[in-house]
């Protein structure tokens, strides 16, 4: 009998606990804070399951591999600039496009790089129409760029991300629904929210970047012209002009001989003559003393 009374007194006592309110712990502690220091995962977990059950990783299967290709080809032609002008026609019947052309002259020989972006599953068809147009393909070297892993966690890390923003938006919602919420309270989740949506804008733009990386294959060329196609006379050599350009450097030449002797004449000559005149005259002073002190020593 005095057992049951016991289990009934601790039941009562119990049941007393369970039903006395709790306090409200402050809002720093219980919501921003909170919010602000959990984990990415159970945000993941919490998205998951108000989404409804998806399928695991193992049943979708391993995901496709994401490959950045880049060409460089140095090709060797016989008209430069007819080359170029082939190349991007090459590029836009493939769907791609060029992204920096340079012409240049060296040793009066044109010159030319190119920069073509072009579909991923196209590549080999514009390497071949690029190698069928050239004279001979000096060197050719492809690289690759596995990106799989760094956008699959971009994938993963943006779920994480968007469901955390989900649950910031509610919290900062109920925040402002609180009657003693202050100004405070609000902007500390509403700066977290800020935070969360930027990171997730720059992990978007990483991940567009990536796939338009993966989407479309980079080729370099550099064009060098056939030293056998070059003209024994170069074009737009023109006799006259150099026969001119002669007479030129002539004239120019006699100018300058023309001005030295001016110089000679107008300028050195008299200071010569300023200077030699007060020596020739000591030279015959002294003359003259020598010859008389002699006559009269005789």
């Amino acid at each position: 009998m005095r057992k049951v009374i016991v289990a009934l007194v601790l039941t009562g006592l119990v049941l007393v606990a369970c039903s006395a309110p709790r306090a409200p712990a402050p809002f720093e502690e219980s919501a921003a804070s909170k919010a602000a220091q959990a984990p990415v995962a159970p945000a993941r977990e919490i998205a998951q399951a108000n989404a409804g059950p998806t399928a695991s990783d193992a049943d979708l299967g391993p995901s496709p591999r994401m490959i950045v290709r880049h060409v460089d080809l140095s090709l060797v032609v016989q008209d430069t600039m007819a080359a170029m002008s082939a190349i991007e026609q090459a590029a836009q019947a493939a769907g791609g496009y060029i992204t920096e052309s340079n012409a240049y002259r060296v040793n009066e020989q044109m010159r030319a790089s190119l920069t073509l972006r072009v579909p991923a599953d196209k590549l080999d068809q514009v390497l071949q129409r690029l190698r069928d147009m050239a004279v001979r393909v000096d060197s050719e070297r492809m690289s690759t760029e596995d990106v799989t892993e760094e956008y699959v966690d971009i994938e993963s890390r943006l779920r994480n991300l968007e469901a955390t923003e989900q649950e910031l938006r509610a919290l900062l919602k109920e925040v402002r629904e609180r009657p003693n919420a202050t100004a405070e309270d609000i902007l500390d989740v509403h700066k977290r929210l800020t935070e969360v949506r930027g990171e997730i804008e720059r992990l978007k733009g990483r991940q567009q970047y990536l796939a338009n990386q993966v989407k479309l294959a980079t080729i370099t060329v550099q064009l060098v012209p056939d030293e056998l196609a070059r003209p024994i006379v170069e074009p737009g050599w023109r006799p006259s002009r150099t026969l001119h350009s002669a007479f030129r450097a002539l004239v120019n030449a006699l100018k300058r001989l023309a001005d030295i002797a001016i110089w000679l004449v107008v300028f050195v000559l008299p200071i010569l003559v300023l200077i030699v005149i007060p020596f020739a005259v000591l030279f015959f002073i002294v003359r003259w003393l020598w010859h008389r002190r002699r006559a009269a020593g005789g």
